[in-house]
């Protein structure tokens, strides 16, 4: 009986897998229209604590947006660094031809807490109907703001784009691969129409949309601010795309350290508990891959588990390969091995840490 449970189990597991490596493959997402003539001025925000080492190459990347400069407003806001963020950022933008702010955020507005009460903030201080939102340690390609408005339609909220962790480290080149996939399943569930989420460090929110949510002092307070913004335009009735495409792909710092990026799956893992039932027990599924296969093991020896891992592998490097075509690059199959020690360990340490009742820290600030 334990044999058949598990056999059912991963059958199940690697149908869904081959499912959407199947329509991710085959079903090609949301369509760039043209753009909206004239074209608008927009606003690009982005938060900001103790980012001296990121911030420079942040802003080079906005200088080089081939949008028309004097169609940018860049906001950014200083959450009360104690290093040389704001000098470095201003040193950056000397010159630049559209229009650069500061903004030193010193009190709350509302029930806005830390990234979001700095981004609440920046919302008040920008002109234009278009918040483009970004992280410092996010560099967007040029075609960024074009890529973005060929998707904005009456009655849309949100566009996200796509983001990729790059690094020279083998450490960073995991992270890569397991983001960009995990990216890819998002993108599967959100071609079904189901709303899953959206990525702060890519994303453009238009006015009507946040000011119809009362925007973040109206929020309850979240560490994944994203998340709650776009749970709370989706209830709003507005409209969402995410866009997997090369045009909108950002590039994203690696987490230098294993427990740092611990720190920060276990904030994402906060915005994943307040999912819908259906997609929490999907993605409790489909991570529940390792405990199916040491129970096989268990049951029916090392070499079946050893064949149902090998066919998990190349239905990833499946994934992999498509995941890393539609967006423009190539993909790094030769991981794929490592890759599954990365994952096993990831999913035991995360499983434990969520188990146990233990706070994280983010930007300096502690959380429960």
């Amino acid at each position: 009986m334990p044999l058949l449970l598990l056999t059912v189990l991963l059958v199940g597991w690697f149908l869904i897998l081959a499912t959407s490596t199947t329509l991710f493959a085959t079903r090609p997402g949301s369509q760039p229209k043209p753009l909206p003539e004239p074209l608008p001025r927009v606003s690009i925000l982005i938060a900001a604590r103790n980012e001296e080492a990121a911030i420079a190459r942040c802003l080079t990347a906005i200088r080089q947006l081939n949008y028309p400069a004097h169609l940018l407003e860049v906001l950014l806001g200083d959450d009360a660094s104690t290093d040389a963020t704001s000098a470095l950022a201003a040193r950056t933008m000397q010159g630049f031809a559209g229009s650069f702010s500061i903004v030193p955020v010193q009190e709350t507005l509302g029930l806005a807490r830390g990234k979001a009460n700095v981004l609440a903030h920046l919302t008040r201080a920008a002109s234009s109907n278009y918040f483009f939102i970004t992280d410092a340690d996010i560099a967007v390609p040029p075609t960024w703001i074009q890529g973005m408005l060929a998707h904005a339609a009456p009655g849309v909220g949100t566009i996200t784009g796509l983001t990729l962790v790059d690094g020279p480290r083998l450490f960073d080149k995991l992270q890569g691969l397991d983001w960009l996939m995990s990216l890819g399943l998002v993108q599967v569930v959100s071609d079904l129409g189901r709303p899953v989420t959206a990525m702060g460090n890519n994303m453009l929110v238009t006015r009507a949309a946040y000011e119809a949510i009362g925007g973040y002092e109206a929020l309850p307070f979240s560490v994944t601010e994203d998340y709650a913004l776009f749970q709370a335009t989706i209830r709003q009735g507005f409209g969402y795309r995410i866009i997997f495409r090369p045009e909108v792909l950002a590039v994203s710092l690696p987490m230098r350290t294993l427990s740092n990026l611990l720190q920060q799956r276990r904030r994402w893992m906060h915005g994943a508990e307040s999912l819908p039932w259906s997609l929490r027990g999907g993605a409790l599924y489909y991570t529940g891959f390792y405990p199916l296969l040491v129970g096989l093991a268990w049951v029916a020896g090392p070499g079946p588990a050893a064949l149902v891992l090998a066919v998990k592998m190349l239905l990833q490097g499946a994934l992999a390969y498509f995941c890393y075509r539609r967006a423009g690059r190539r993909a790094p199959l030769w991981l794929m091995p490592l890759a599954e020690l990365y994952n096993f360990i990831l999913t035991f340490t995360l499983t434990t840490y969520r188990l146990l009742p233990l706070s994280f820290q983010w930007k300096g600030r502690r959380y429960k």
